[in-house]
């Protein structure tokens, strides 16, 4: 398991801003401890973590006298079912697609993040589901690139999120596809889970999650 942090940049630098020296514990709520050890600068790794679904996780960082905090529970998710490819997809009919199917759960209220990691995409495609209108239905995520050629790897993960992560996630896609681009007054201010005990008007751009995946890795035909 690991655990990035970076402090923001500006819009036209290239190179990311990694944040080093910081002490990170994670601990359930037994209070048993799994300290995060940075490996490289901004990342920070256990072996030891022991994940329980539905376990309440707290995060506390120390970085330069301040101390961030952050709470989550680690969501199961179901099995993918199969994956089903579409040589015509796409606006142009012509584009290869991909649906991942998988059935939700019925009577349980779920949310769903999908990843698409494909061989040129520089950061995974991501999309994010309820099941508000599809308790207890086989449903599916959807991808489709005009770059896609047959013999391709593609990863296709399916996380189980908590309705808090699933609303930060749907607030920060819909902004970042929005018409305006990102020198537009934004709506809404996309904040997440993590806070500053020391400065309650601090505002901190991320998400400390947690997730059961299921993951295949299909390869195109």
């Amino acid at each position: 398991q690991s655990i990035k942090i970076s402090r923001t940049r500006d819009f036209f630098e290239r190179q990311p801003n990694p944040v080093s020296g910081a002490n990170v514990i994670v601990r359930n709520s037994s209070g048993m401890e799994f300290t995060f050890v940075e490996s490289a600068s901004g990342e920070y790794v256990t072996d030891n973590f022991q994940p329980e679904i539905n376990e309440l996780y707290s995060l506390t960082i120390e970085l330069d006298g301040n101390v961030y905090s952050a709470e989550e529970t680690l969501k199961p998710v179901v099995a993918l079912d199969f994956i089903e490819q579409n040589n015509e997809g796409g606006f142009s009919g012509e584009d290869i697609e991909l649906k991942a199917f998988y059935t939700d759960p019925e009577g349980i209220e779920n949310y769903y993040l999908f990843k698409f990691f494909a061989p040129f995409l520089a950061f995974p495609d991501f999309s994010v589901f309820d099941d508000e209108f599809n308790d207890g239905n086989q449903i599916f995520g959807l991808f489709s690139e005009e770059d896609l050629e047959p013999g391709m790897e593609v990863t296709i993960q399916l996380n189980g999120i908590s309705r808090d992560y699933y609303n930060f996630l749907e607030i920060l896609l819909a902004q970042a596809g929005s018409a305006g681009g990102p020198f537009e007054t934004q709506p809404a201010t996309v904040r997440g889970n993590i806070k500053n005990e020391n400065d309650d008007e601090e505002l901190i751009f991320g998400y400390f999650g947690l997730s059961e995946v299921d993951e295949i890795i299909y390869t195109i035909q």
